[in-house]
């Protein structure tokens, strides 16, 4: 499948500020076979008087810019071309939960996909006794990680409520998942924290998501949003499995990667420090195209 993606994300300042640093991560990843980015254009405004484009850790592309005149806020857009394959839908030989533990208690990888950085607590995944007692209530023994993974993303598709109006992009995952409404951020980051309560190392993915609009309704520009979804380890031998507990359904070619990590705070579209007052207001559009349409199921998205 190719997709012709567009995006502007904009923050407008209630004043002025003087100068400014930022971290932006929104162009589609190059993944080989899985995804490839057939082409990409990343543009600023106001122009920076620093630029840099440069790979994060875990693979990312990213751009650090600085703004040292006076300006009224920040616009980044994104042009590009995806080709996107269509992913397995299950990953075979995965390893049983039971063995899970030993192989990452052995593991002495320490690169980017790695499963020992995707284990522990993060900042916007906490480990708390009701999400692991959620996850363990929804898995049994005797089923393999990739199973396990399944059960708990469609176990929380089923209790969470997607309420765009329920929580920020600072909400805390633990009141997101006492309230059981919240947007995929929120859906991602329980899910997340519920794998690893229960010993499966999971990760945070950032992307894109072809939706559709309601029958008979015609397709609204800019209407689509930036994404997030789950990534698990389910052995040495399977690998990782995509999850977007969001819509209850294994991440396909329909989702669009952008970036891996273990939160979002690893991720962030945008992310800086500036020198003004006063509040803001943030902005976001994006169009998902696919060249070719095949009607696809209908998908939840927005951050």
């Amino acid at each position: 499948m190719i997709y012709d993606i567009r995006l502007t994300l904009a923050t407008d300042y209630a004043g002025t500020a003087s100068n400014g640093r930022h971290v932006v991560c929104v162009m589609p990843r190059d993944l080989g076979p899985e995804q490839r980015l057939v082409a990409g254009l990343l543009t600023l405004s106001p122009r920076p008087s620093e630029r840099r484009d440069r790979i994060d850790f875990f693979g990312n592309a990213v751009v650090e810019f600085a703004l040292d005149a006076l300006h009224g806020g920040v616009e980044v857009s994104v042009q590009a071309r995806v080709e996107r394959q269509v992913t397995r839908q299950s990953p075979q030989s995965a390893t049983s939960l039971g063995a899970l533990p030993r192989i990452i208690d052995a593991c002495r990888d320490m690169g980017p996909d790695s499963p020992v950085h995707f284990i522990a607590a993060s900042a916007r995944a906490p480990l708390t006794p009701a999400m692991t007692a959620f996850a363990r209530a929804h898995v049994v023994s005797d089923m393999d990680t990739a199973e396990a993974v399944v059960a708990v993303g469609r176990a929380l598709y089923r209790t969470m409520q997607f309420d765009p109006k329920a929580t920020t992009v600072d909400t805390p995952a633990p009141e997101a998942f006492a309230k059981r409404h919240g947007v995929c951020q929120d859906f991602s980051h329980i899910m997340i924290a519920c794998l690893r309560g229960i010993g499966i190392p999971a990760g945070y993915v950032s992307g894109y998501l072809r939706t559709r609009p309601p029958p008979g309704k015609p397709r609204l520009e800019g209407a689509d949003a930036m994404h997030a979804w789950v990534r698990a380890w389910c052995g040495p031998q399977a690998g990782w499995l995509a999850f977007d507990p969001t819509n209850d359904r294994i991440a396909d070619s329909s989702h669009i990667i952008v970036a891996h990590g273990r939160d979002y705070g690893d991720v962030a579209p945008i992310r800086g420090i500036l020198r003004g007052s006063g509040g803001q207001t943030s902005r976001q559009s994006v169009d998902v195209i696919p060249l070719v349409d095949p009607i696809p199921p209908t998908a939840t998205g927005g951050e």
